[in-house]
């Protein structure tokens, strides 16, 4: 064996073992299944794809931490953070006051709002006045389920159901007569799986914005806020935007 074999062998080992000591922390991630486009599972490859996934490994990779991905259903995912089971939380979830008092919150990456989902032969629903009485499903643990509460004075048929597609199922079965959910997931489903046999109506409802949610505390919310401003500011956040919601309007 050559000298010179060994000093390159030895210098590879040594690069390694620096490499090693200065790796990036591995933070506990979560996110919900369920909701797309900013969510779901690739059947084919059973891995998490959508807009949301894309936003945290680019994130991730500028502001120096690995993650290890996991899922669960959305209404447990503030509780997990509070506990500190988990760093980090992406999911399409509102900033809101109450929350903000429980974990911290990055800057807004998207703006949003509730929408009202029929069938497609309803000509009975424009707008929320109009859901008095009748049966709405909408999601566990989400702002569109306390909107519904604070907004109809009948709300003794709201449903909340655990995930998504159960509720668009169940206004496609007949189980509900509308569903009230947050506009982009709404309008992604009406336009794929629901395209002629659902329809969204009527204005947008609580104009919201998402923020990625860690752990109160968290060490990480100015290194995240960093990496998402630069993702805007170099058009990284543009071409992931399109990618799954078409054109980006000018003021987002």
């Amino acid at each position: 064996m050559s000298t010179k074999w060994l000093k390159t062998l030895g210098a590879g080992l040594a690069l390694s073992v620096a490499a090693t000591s200065v790796s990036a922390e591995t933070l506990r991630v979560v996110t919900d299944p369920s909701f797309v486009p900013f969510e779901m599972m690739d059947q084919e490859t059973g891995e998490m794809i959508g807009f949301d996934m894309e936003i945290i490994a680019e994130v991730a990779e500028r502001a120096g931490f690995d993650y290890d991905l996991n899922t669960m259903d959305f209404n447990g995912i503030i509780p997990a953070l509070q506990t500190g089971n988990v760093d980090i939380a992406i999911a399409g979830i509102t900033i809101t006051d109450e929350r903000e008092e429980i974990v911290d919150f990055s800057d807004p990456y998207y703006d949003s709002g509730l929408r009202i989902l029929v069938s497609q032969n309803n000509g009975d629903v424009d707008e929320m006045s109009d859901l008095e009485g009748m049966k709405v499903g909408t999601k566990i643990g989400s702002t569109s389920y306390d909107f519904l509460m604070k907004s109809l004075d009948d709300n003794d048929g709201v449903t909340p159901y655990p995930g998504s597609s159960d509720m668009y199922m169940a206004l496609m079965s007949g189980a509900v007569d509308a569903v009230f959910y947050d506009a982009p997931n709404v309008g992604y489903f009406a336009s794929t799986r629901g395209k002629g046999k659902v329809k969204t109506v009527g204005p947008l409802y609580e104009g919201q914005q998402y923020g990625i949610a860690l752990k109160n505390g968290s060490k990480w919310v100015g290194p995240v806020n960093e990496a998402l401003a630069e993702i805007k500011e170099d058009g990284t956040y543009k071409t992931i935007y399109e990618k799954w919601f078409g054109p980006m309007p000018e003021d987002k």
